[in-house]
């Protein structure tokens, strides 16, 4: 599904490759985030008359086998997909189950928001989840480099608030990074780079949309 056909979808899954160096034609360097988009599936159409606005499911991922619930759900699509994905769309009225969309929707220069599951780190603390500085190491303080020291009065309020930056569960959240360049859109090699970082590992899953105006 190009520009030329007249229907707007906003956004494509796709999977996180890695970073590289892109070298633009004059020389200039910026480093890069690989994404693999390979062609997505309209699995479902939203519309305003219907649902109260326009947007389209994409499915993403083959895969032999599915529950029934999800599998009937996508019987339209004429497809199973493992990942399923909802996006933004201006006019649906031309678009039908089973139509494909690829990184053609993407041109060079634009803005891109990129959302995906960041990196998991399980239990850390103050220093690392936080940036907090730690402790003095002199006078004495041999084991109170990284502590996260006091954490609210004794008498008032008598407990600690809710909210404090303490240690526990970091990564591993969902996330947007928003306001990305796209420095090529290659459909035909299944391949969009963007300028910056995106969350998630090698191999995670993404979701890129347009960028709206406002830079939102």
């Amino acid at each position: 599904m190009s520009r030329d056909d007249g229907v707007t979808i906003r956004g494509i899954i796709g999977k996180k490759i890695g970073t590289t160096l892109f070298y633009r034609e004059d020389g200039a360097a910026d480093c890069v985030t690989a994404i693999r988009v390979d062609p997505c599936t309209v699995t479902q159409i939203k519309t305003v008359d219907r649902d109260g606005y326009d947007s389209v499911q994409l499915g993403s991922g083959p895969v032999r086998r599915l529950n029934r619930p999800r599998a009937g759900h996508l019987k339209d699509a004429g497809s199973l997909f493992r990942h399923l994905r909802e996006v933004k769309a201006g006019d649906v009225s031309d678009l039908e189950p089973g139509s494909e969309v690829n990184a053609g929707i993407f041109e060079p220069g634009e803005k891109v928001n990129v959302s995906g599951t960041s990196k998991g780190r399980g239990f850390a603390g103050g220093v690392k989840r936080h940036g907090f500085r730690g402790g003095p190491k002199t006078h004495g303080q041999s084991d109170r480099h990284r502590a996260p020291g006091s954490v609210g009065a004794g008498s008032t309020p008598g407990r600690v608030r809710k909210g404090l930056k303490m240690a526990g569960h970091m990564g591993n959240e969902r996330i947007t990074v928003r306001n990305l360049e796209v420095v090529l859109a290659d459909p035909g090699r299944s391949l969009v780079l963007v300028k910056g970082a995106v969350p998630g590992a090698r191999n995670s899953l993404l979701l890129i949309q347009k960028a709206d105006r406002g830079g939102r």
